[in-house]
């Protein structure tokens, strides 16, 4: 019930200064009472198996009435472990939530959903015994908001603050949704979420479009070079805000997931900060007569996290340890390392601490 009480109080809170800030009606909160019920069953949901494959589903707590184009059951399924999971199939493919509501003291699931409404709670089963808490993003173009990451009976409540970090960058903020209206970062938090999510591991380095300092960090000739720049990606980025629709997301996405896609192969792939694509497979290399860095302040996007400093091969393999060298050498650059254990870092050049900053990420972009 802790759990559900501390979410409860997340989306009063994200209510109250919807109402206040926007002209746009949210959805309705609903009690702790219902999202402990949805949590219980999504989990034991999670546990499950339909035909060798665990259940992926997501659970948007709203009223039939307040949805828009809904897909109604005729009759509403209790949230009970035999029924959802085999509604899994049906709704993934098509990126639908299943609808719940409570009716008197039950709690069903009423139907399907595409659209949601602001502060409308969200629970996605991602894996085997772990939820994400999310709630919909303020423009629809945006990625959903995580709220907190349950696995098990841990909690990771994600920090409201966390963007006020010290030289916290642009991304954490973007993807924390504190920086609203901003294009820069969501081109970066498009490329974060696919580059964790093809789960093969990779480095993203941003680079500044007009200086070729960064060149002395890694090794020549770089194997998959591009001439001229693959600009396709910027130009999409560049687009007015007037002019963006439909065609224009589908357009940014599939820009997106090939460049995140490029970071799958051995090395790093490198992009300017107007996201103009350089290279891939690139080898980081210590720049002549810089010394190897010994010390990282890391920071977690979780509440009651606290930074600590650590040497830079306690934060995985060679993969962290180059990207760490290479924006300790390349201080306006930054470098986005994703494990293929799940795990997201984004390295940045901290000037108030005088050392790279590497803050751990995953737990928002799920």
């Amino acid at each position: 019930m802790n759990a559900a009480k501390r979410v409860h109080e997340h989306f009063a809170r994200h209510w109250q200064q919807i109402r206040e800030t926007s002209r746009v009606t949210p959805a309705s909160v609903t009690s702790a009472e219902v999202i402990e019920a949805v949590i219980d069953a999504a989990f034991r949901v999670s546990l499950r198996r339909e035909e060798g494959y665990f259940p992926r589903l997501s659970f948007a707590i709203l009223a039939p009435e307040e949805a828009v184009q809904p897909l109604v059951f005729e009759e509403a399924l209790p949230l009970s472990p035999g029924n959802l999971p085999r509604v899994s199939p049906a709704v993934a493919r098509s990126r639908l939530h299943v609808a719940v509501w409570h009716f008197g003291d039950e709690h069903h699931a009423w139907g399907t959903v595409r659209a949601i409404p602001l502060a409308c709670c969200v629970i996605e089963v991602v894996a085997p015994g772990m939820l994400v808490i999310k709630h919909g993003p303020s423009e629809p173009s945006r990625k959903f908001v995580n709220v907190a990451v349950l696995e098990g009976d841990q909690i990771k409540m994600v920090g409201d603050r966390a963007s006020a970090a010290i030289d916290c960058s642009a991304l954490v903020s973007s993807v924390l949704g504190s920086t609203p209206g901003s294009d820069s970062v969501d081109v970066l938090q498009e490329l974060a979420v696919s580059m964790r999510a093809h789960g093969h591991g990779g480095t993203l380095l941003v680079v500044p479009g007009d200086s070729d300092l960064w060149r002395e960090s890694v090794v020549h000739p770089m194997p998959y070079a591009m001439r001229p720049r693959f600009s396709t990606l910027a130009e999409l980025a560049r687009e007015p805000r007037e002019r963006r629709g439909r065609e224009w997301e589908a357009d940014l996405s599939a820009a997106g997931e090939m460049i995140a896609g490029l970071t799958a192969a051995d090395g790093a792939t490198v992009i300017t900060t107007q996201y103009e694509l350089i290279a891939f497979g690139a080898k980081i290399a210590p720049r002549q007569g810089h010394f190897r860095v010994e010390q990282v302040a890391v920071t977690e996007s979780i509440e009651d996290s606290v930074s600590v400093i650590v040497h830079p091969t306690r934060l995985g393999g060679t993969r962290h340890f180059s990207a760490v060298q290479f924006v300790s050498e390349q201080r306006n650059a930054l470098a986005l390392v994703a494990s293929q254990d799940g795990r997201f870092t984004v390295f940045s050049w901290s000037p108030s601490e005088s050392m790279v900053r590497a803050h751990r990420v995953e737990a928002l972009l799920m």
